[in-house]
């Protein structure tokens, strides 16, 4: 079995590097909402309807798309070498029922 040893370029992002890329996403999503309601004023007759229904579902989009996590870096998790596999417990019998004699109290 190979075992790779874990180095500083596949541990995860800090919570605050991963909360800043998410921050990022966000605000730009964000932004191009507000491009969106600036539009409407701007667009004539019915195709103010497509800046309007992208600042409708926006944010929806918006808050998946930043919280999907995207680290290149974050691969399969390694079990570590000296954990044993997990073995199936033995299946234990119930006990038999007990089998009354004949006889004795005929």
């Amino acid at each position: 079995m190979k075992h790779q040893q874990q180095s500083i370029t596949n541990l995860p992002l800090s919570p605050d590097e991963e909360r800043r890329h998410r921050m990022i996403k966000y605000s730009v999503a964000m932004g191009i909402r507000v491009l969106c309601i600036v539009s409407i004023l701007f667009v004539p007759g019915w195709w103010a309807v497509i800046p309007a229904i992208g600042a409708i579902f926006l944010p929806y989009f918006a808050v998946i798309v930043a919280n999907v996590s995207s680290d290149p870096r974050k691969g399969d998790v390694q079990r570590p070498g000296n954990i044993l596999p997990m073995t199936t417990p033995p299946l234990q019998r119930p006990p038999e029922p007990h089998q009354e004699t004949k006889g004795a109290d005929e």
